[in-house]
């Protein structure tokens, strides 16, 4: 039986008013972003980093009566409750403000990679079971018992099907089962959806059973092509799927005679040709993230630049900002020759070519091993072991979409190097920013590392924007019919 206050919330939808969002661990505000353009109305978030919380208030005005001060304050979805959230931006109440609760939780205990660098620290094999962030889907559960949304969606990595053995997402669709929800949730590869990147997450919707809907999920507007390693960890997170009963839906295929993919190339090209970190080091390090640079006026514009150019409220017509990149001049060269699609281990072999060359200009080689030949190699070659860091290296292959941004970016930005030898570099904040299809005009608050990590923690704005558009669709169907019914009901008797 639905409460009097989700149908209230129902009977506000009803009367084609905007959804309410309020979203937990909203970071810079991706998601929050692609549902702003599916027509859902932002209302409150909760973001505990304070310079993605600034960067959320940077680009999302603050709703009619809520103080800017407030609305830019980082808060901690573990201490500051859905009443306390209410009674800082002046609501009512927090149960009858909000009709959607949404989510993108971290997800550095549940993703592999988090779980082997949390044993690493702190020693311990059970380490991501102990991480307080594995447990804050919890908390989340507690929100919505005092939210009442009648929508509901979470985002996460695949990984969490696979929680040491558990597969989280179905805890938490049987909980909302219990709470008077239909829920489902399935595996969306960004790729599909126009965004220039090989981006794999878990996505979890659920409806107020009044609505009588199982939630389904956007069909892809693109087709691509998962590589290899994509396709392999897709199939090991299937594997956790109940064999019976399972809330899973079915990921959605691509129809025939769709577009391909967006590339690297119709995605970046028309940005500026950065060269700077290599002839002037000095005006590279001047340089500050909010800093415009004109499009280059030679490049032809893609049908996605240009959507990223004319995104509605963030539209930049001849400059945009972002334009940083790593200083790390022993690299430049080991860049320009690296062929696209290359890897570490061939990067570390151009390396060792460059060493060579260099050995053979001295006056008098050096013996291997003395120190004037380790203080020359270790001017050309990275030391990292190729054992270890396979993928820490990688240039982009202009005709595929990106591999998967990461917030490690913010410290590590040699995963995504420029498939342009001439720029010899790794990606900009904003070439990061278009990959994850972020309009040129959205704004970044703090410094590079800070751009990058906020950039690889977001949810790509235009798979929420599809997300969001099918949400909406089905629950406008969804409410035609049911009151509808209540009016045929209401006749008969």
């Amino acid at each position: 039986m639905t409460s009097a206050i989700r149908l209230a919330k129902l009977q506000r939808l009803r009367r084609n008013e905007l959804p309410r969002v309020l979203e937990l661990c909203s970071g810079c505000g991706g998601m929050s972003l692609g549902l702003h353009a599916a027509g859902f109305q932002l209302v409150g978030h909760v973001e505990q980093d304070a310079t993605a919380a600034s960067t959320y208030a940077l680009n999302f005005a603050p709703p009619e009566g809520v103080a800017a001060e407030q609305w830019r304050q980082p808060r901690d979805m573990v201490d500051c409750s859905a009443e306390n959230l209410a009674v800082d931006l002046g609501l009512p109440d927090a149960s009858g403000a909000f009709d959607v609760l949404a989510a993108g939780l971290p997800c550095q205990a549940f993703a592999r990679i988090g779980r082997s660098k949390l044993r690493s620290v702190a020693g311990d094999d059970d380490a991501f079971r102990n991480d307080p962030r594995a447990r804050l889907y919890r908390r989340f559960l507690e929100y919505v018992r005092a939210v009442e949304p009648v929508v509901i969606i979470i985002e996460n990595v695949p990984d969490i099907l696979n929680f040491g053995g558990h597969n989280v997402p179905e805890e938490i669709c049987e909980t909302l089962d219990g709470l008077g929800y239909q829920t489902s949730y399935t595996l969306l590869n960004s790729a599909f959806y126009g965004v220039p990147q090989m981006r794999e997450r878990l996505f979890l919707i659920a409806y107020d059973r009044t609505l009588g809907v199982t939630p389904t999920f956007p069909d892809p507007s693109h087709a691509a092509e998962l590589p290899s390693g994509y396709e392999g960890a897709r199939a090991v997170a299937l594997k956790f799927i109940p064999a019976s009963g399972s809330h899973f839906h079915p990921i959605p295929a691509a129809a025939e005679g769709l577009p391909g993919a967006v590339s690297v190339r119709s995605a970046l090209s028309d940005l500026p040709f950065i060269s700077e970190h290599y002839r002037d080091p000095g005006s590279m390090r001047r340089r500050k993230l909010g800093q415009h640079l004109p499009y280059r006026s030679s490049a032809e514009v893609s049908g996605y630049a240009r959507r990223m150019r004319e995104w509605p409220g963030f539209e930049c017509h001849e400059t945009t900002d972002g334009h940083l990149v790593r200083l790390t001049p022993r690299d430049f060269a080991i860049f320009r020759r690296m062929p696209a699609g290359a890897d570490y281990p061939r990067a570390l072999k151009i390396a060792e070519q460059i060493f060579e060359e260099a050995l053979s200009e001295v006056r008098t080689r050096p013996q291997e091993g003395s120190e004037e030949w380790t203080d020359l190699r270790g001017k050309h070659v990275p030391p990292y072991d190729p054992g270890k860091f396979p993928n820490k290296w990688w240039k982009l292959e202009p005709a595929s979409p990106s591999r998967t941004l990461t917030a490690h970016l913010g410290k590590d930005s040699y995963s995504h190097i420029h498939w342009d030898s001439r720029q010899q570099r790794t990606i900009s904040v904003r070439e990061a920013a278009r990959l994850q299809s972020f309009p040129d005009g959205f704004r970044f608050a703090g410094a590079m590392n800070a751009g990058f990590r906020q950039i690889g923690n977001a949810v790509p704005p235009m798979l929420a924007l599809a997300i969001g558009q099918h949400m909406r669709r089905e629950i406008e169907g969804a409410l035609e019919q049911v009151f509808a019914e209540d009016g045929q009901q209401g006749k008969a008797a």
